[in-house]
């Protein structure tokens, strides 16, 4: 059986969203779980993110969002959107978006999900893995252009500046 952070996980439990509510405890994240949706906590370096995920059932698919604790005004929608157009052309997976009800920037992730278990638990390892990386990395880009007065092009530009050599 496959195991989590030392705890062992039954592999007979097909519903996806019980492999990832027992990724979620080995982390010990706080989250809440309800019908056909499980949301979770997570800290990150620069912010708290706020994981949600379900299951397409139509199509056998986990559905992940991953949204910074951010708030966008809708006076500042024509930067955002130009800014996350930018970011998502550097990804290879998923996308971001902006939940426009709320004005939350969010990063969104599908992946089909295999019918052997053992897998379908490292996909969604995997799946929360790709959506904590990319927030991350991507989160100073929308401090730089929401806090910091940068155009969106240089605020992505400065976010992914990459340094080199040592001081």
């Amino acid at each position: 059986m496959p195991t989590v952070s030392g705890q062992t996980i039954n592999p007979s439990a097909a519903d996806p969203l019980d492999l990832v509510e027992a990724i979620v405890e080995s982390h010990e994240w706080p989250f809440d779980r309800s019908e056909g949706e499980l949301v979770v906590s997570v800290s990150g370096n620069w912010c708290d993110y706020h994981l949600c995920f379900s299951v397409l059932p139509e199509i056998n698919a986990l559905h992940v969002t991953c949204a910074p604790d951010l708030r966008v005004a809708q006076n500042r929608y024509g930067e955002i959107y130009e800014l996350l157009g930018r970011m998502n052309e550097r990804l290879v997976l998923g996308h971001f978006d902006l939940w426009s009800e709320d004005g939350v920037p969010l990063f969104r992730l599908s992946q089909f999900m295999p019918n052997h278990s053992e897998r379908c638990l490292l996909v969604a390892e995997h799946l929360i893995e790709i959506a904590l990386t990319e927030c991350e990395r991507f989160y100073p880009a929308l401090q730089f252009l929401l806090w910091g007065g940068m155009t969106p092009a240089d605020a992505l530009d400065g976010a992914l500046l990459e340094t080199q050599g040592t001081a």
